[in-house]
């Protein structure tokens, strides 16, 4: 199992809008990071936790073509504001079907394609809010030309299977109805560990991801914050989880890539965009 980290940055994203500091400035490549999200890959197929805004452009830059699934943590715009690009997807793993030539949005081909409808598992309150902020999808999509995300909401309260990883969604406390995963590939034994947003674990949740081969976990700086976790926070839940790796996501500007590495203790390391790793 083949997990990519599309961004690794905060809300507001890095480097931040009109801001001269240090990380924002940095000419180091890890420090630009992108908002959060991951592409998993195993040999049955693919899927994406999360859609943040720049997804496409992440998606054109690692060259990812093959997207099955989708799996949401939350709703927030960070997350989720790239979600309409999911339809290219739609239209790649669609088919061409005969069409009359003179037919609107055939533009004078004798054929179009049918997108393939895809599966987004989220928490029934994420479905809910995804419906209230993208009222135009279904499983449909768009007619005549029209393209427009073909999606099949799946509550993922209870355990699932994903190309053939096992899922299990692992609520956590946000201050918003929000989720992490536990990943695991039957093939390999591999586990991995999401949670990119949230300022508590549960003792059930901590049990679930025990011993993982990769965690991670969200660390927004070294400073208290209400809705996420600082870095001493998140080193307690790591030391407890007690992974066999552990990388940091969802990082403001106050450090830079390098200045992370050197706070942070042997086996837990900052993630950065377009970072692979396996399980």
């Amino acid at each position: 199992m083949k997990f990519r980290f599309l961004g690794t940055g905060t809300s507001v994203g890095v480097p931040q809008i009109g801001c001269d500091c240090p990380v924002c400035t940095s000419s180091d490549p890890r420090d630009r990071r992108r908002r959060c999200g991951a592409y998993v890959s195993v040999a049955g197929g693919a899927f994406l936790i999360d859609t943040p805004p720049e997804m496409r452009l992440a998606c054109v830059e690692y060259g990812i073509r093959k997207v099955d699934a989708i799996l949401l943590t939350h709703a927030h715009m960070d997350h989720v504001a790239g979600f309409d690009d999911v339809r290219r997807f739609n239209t790649i793993n669609g088919e061409k079907v005969p069409c009359d030539p003179t037919a609107p949005g055939a533009n004078g081909r004798t054929f179009r394609i049918v997108g393939k409808p895809m599966k987004c598992h989220a928490l029934p309150e994420t479905i809910a809010q995804m419906r209230a902020i993208f009222p135009y999808i279904s499983a449909e999509g768009g007619k005549n030309g029209l393209f427009r995300p073909q999606i099949e909401f799946t509550d993922n309260t209870s355990p699932f299977s994903v190309c053939g990883v096992e899922v299990r969604a692992l609520r956590v406390e946000h201050s918003f109805p929000c989720c992490g995963y536990l990943l695991r590939d039957p093939a390999t034994g591999g586990r991995i560990g999401y949670v990119s947003d949230c300022h508590e674990l549960s003792d059930e949740a901590v049990g679930a991801l025990a011993g993982v081969d990769v965690m991670v976990l969200n660390c927004l700086r070294v400073r208290e914050h209400s809705t996420h976790l600082s870095l001493p926070r998140s080193l307690e839940y790591i030391s407890r989880i007690a992974p066999k790796r552990a990388f940091l996501v969802h990082m403001c500007h106050d450090y830079t890539h390098a200045e992370w590495l050197k706070m942070l203790p042997e086996g837990v390391e900052p993630a950065y965009d377009g970072l692979e790793v396996e399980a």
